[in-house]
């Protein structure tokens, strides 16, 4: 992320020259100088005919057509251009075929001679490009006649897989229906369901397509002996038991695919197939195998974030994914924070810490988190100096939900705050629980994300008991064919009960609002009560919420228009009193391993003496 400071900053410096710029590998922009260099280079024109088409089906054949898309480059030696304009008539007429115009004509030529006549090996004149013309005949839409329904699939409703008579009889409607129909016997638990036949057949004579599909379900079986291949240094015994295809369970392609994808999560692996057998077992049941390839076990990277107010972080770390052949890991890492922000280097914020994670601990669906980690933070509330060590046990209940329960022991030395001087040692129990429904964990465009805790804890040497209790929830909902425009909301509040005093509860479990990851326009943890010196005192309660519209302007930028506000008071329970707004635009760069962010916010209720604007960068959404 280190890189991705330089690259926001050294972009328009470069933009306007004929130079590129990568990033991790992907060019970010300008000409790439290494483009691979065609032999022989043959440059042509394209003329596509096609004033009789409507619009749709123009823009259709456009898009399939590689001799229009690729007209700027250079093809490879004279044949090379008719190789090009032979397979653009195949991706023509099948584009024509979807359309259900299966009586259409496409005719190709090459400096006027049509392909079919040309010889074995063409030779054109290079004094020019050379002239290709694309004539297109669409023909008239067929629909749907006779629809038969053979074997297994007799029992079956056409309707069900949109083949209707008189209906839509593009060729994808009719592939997509053969495909649902065995995928359907296949989620009955018939692991090996087949089509077996499928015959189309123009009538153009009536313009209809008349269409018959037959599927072979095959028996119903249940999942048997599960295999293991390729990998080398990870427990096989552990990739099963991790996987959870139990033997005697039904058969389930969906059981599969999180089967695959769970192993996928783990991190240490590079690939996962599951193949089923094509055959049944003698007992009945349906073999699979688990084919892996093994990753990188060891890594290590480097990270960054920018604000205006807060100044730069830097953070590091190393890890090992499989420390043990169990998939468990161990991480090790560092950061530094606040650099730029103040001068003086025993006011930045240092952390270190590790961090030892192990899947399927006592269950398959439960994994266990140790750590410990050792910080010295000084925000403008308070100073100090911190170590915690923790544990956890998360539980998946299923693919969506997952519980969690642990202990945690942290000691806080030194704490210097607008109370004083004083020292904590907290003992906390953290539970929750996490209901996820995101369709991608980086750049989400549908779903939402709610998680509910509890931390009951005892602060040993002033002998108080207290707990925090927190909720949140994040929605998204994309709209238009491509979630041209995702609408992002966040709701979050807490409350601390128990402790006579705010300053009996120690300085880094009181409750502030501000900064990158809270509400943007404000600096870190800003928005707070205040005593009659101006000192933060931090809050008993807060509610924030967050709202954005992330819209694409092309397939890689993003501009977010956003509100933030919160509000942090003393009472118990959250009223909203002294809320604080902020206001911005974000733009956003997508790469695959994340948007890249930079927003700009500007308090609307700004506090005396208090942060003006705010310039944020990293990596990923704001949430």
């Amino acid at each position: 992320m280190a890189a991705v400071a330089a690259a926001l900053a050294l972009g328009p410096m470069y933009a306007g020259n004929a130079f590129a710029f990568k990033l991790f590998g992907i060019k970010l922009w300008g000409e790439d100088e290494t483009a691979d260099q065609v032999s022989d280079p043959v440059h042509y024109t394209v003329d596509f005919r096609a004033d009789n088409l409507d619009k749709d089906l123009k823009e259709a054949l456009n898009q399939s057509s590689m001799l229009v898309s690729d007209k700027d480059k250079p093809v490879s030696g004279d044949l090379g251009v008719v190789v090009k304009a032979r397979d653009d008539r195949d991706r023509l007429i099948a584009t024509l075929y979807e359309k259900a115009r299966y009586g259409g004509v496409v005719t190709i030529s090459v400096n006027g001679t049509p392909i079919d006549a040309l010889p074995p090996t063409p030779t054109f004149s290079r004094a020019a490009p050379v002239a290709v013309t694309i004539s297109v005949n669409p023909g008239p839409v067929f629909k749907l006649g006779r629809i038969n329904l053979l074997g297994d699939a007799a029992r079956l409703d056409p309707a069900n897989y949109g083949l209707v008579r008189g209906g839509d009889a593009g060729s994808l409607t009719i592939l997509k229906a053969g495909d649902k129909m065995v995928a359907d016997f296949k989620n009955e638990g018939h692991p090996l369901a087949k089509l077996e036949k499928r015959e189309v057949v123009a009538d153009h004579a009536t313009n209809t397509v008349d269409v018959s599909l037959k599927v072979d379900s095959g028996p119903v079986a249940p999942f048997g002996n599960v295999g293991v291949t390729g990998q080398k240094s990870v427990d096989p015994d552990f990739i099963k038991r991790y996987a959870r295809i139990n033997e005697g369970k039904p058969y389930s392609p969906d059981e599969l695919k999180k089967a695959s994808d769970r192993l996928r999560k783990l991190g240490v692996f590079s690939s996962v197939t599951i193949r089923e057998a094509d055959k049944l077992a003698p007992d009945g049941s349906i073999p699979t195998t688990i084919e892996v390839s093994e990753g990188k076990q060891r890594f290590f990277g480097v990270g960054a974030q920018y604000s205006t107010i807060d100044g730069f972080g830097l953070q590091g770390y190393w890890g090992h994914r499989n420390l043990t052949g169990r998939a468990d890991s161990l991480r090790i890492e560092g950061s530094v924070s606040r650099i730029g922000e103040t001068t003086n280097v025993g006011k930045l914020d240092y952390a270190a810490g590790i961090t030892y994670v192990r899947p399927a601990t006592f269950y398959p669906s439960a994994t266990l988190t140790a750590g410990l980690k050792m910080q010295s933070l000084h925000p403008d509330a308070y100073d100090a100096d911190t170590i915690t060590a923790s544990g956890s046990l998360a539980y998946e209940i299923n693919d969506q939900d997952t519980v969690s329960a642990g202990g945690e022991v942290s000691y806080e030395k030194d704490t210097t705050d607008a109370f004083g001087k004083q020292n904590y040692l907290t003992v906390a129990i953290p539970l929750e629980y996490v209901r996820d429904t995101r369709d991608n964990k980086l750049d989400p465009t549908e779903g939402y994300r709610a998680s509910i805790s509890a931390k009951p804890s005892y602060e040993a040497m002033g002998g108080t008991v207290f707990s925090s209790f927190e909720g949140s929830i994040t929605g998204y909902k994309g709209i238009g064919a491509n979630n041209n425009v995702v609408f992002a909301g966040k709701l979050a509040a807490g409350s601390l009960l128990g402790a006579n005093s705010i300053q009996d509860i120690p300085a880094t479990r009181r409750f502030y609002a501000g900064g990158g990851g809270s509400v943007r326009g404000y600096s870190y943890q800003e928005i707070s009560p205040y005593n009659s010196h101006g000192d933060e005192t931090g809050g008993r309660s807060y509610v924030t919420a967050s709202l954005e519209a992330r819209v694409k302007i092309t397939d890689t930028i993003g501009v977010v228009p956003f509100v933030d506000m919160g509000s942090v008071t003393d009472s118990v329970l959250p009223d909203g009193s002294d809320l604080r707004i902020g206001a911005g635009v974000g733009l956003r760069y997508a790469t695959p391993f994340g948007p890249i962010r930079l927003d700009v916010a500007v308090p609307l209720k700004k506090y005396d003496n208090g942060t003006s604007y705010g310039i944020y960068a990293g990596i990923g959404q704001a949430f």
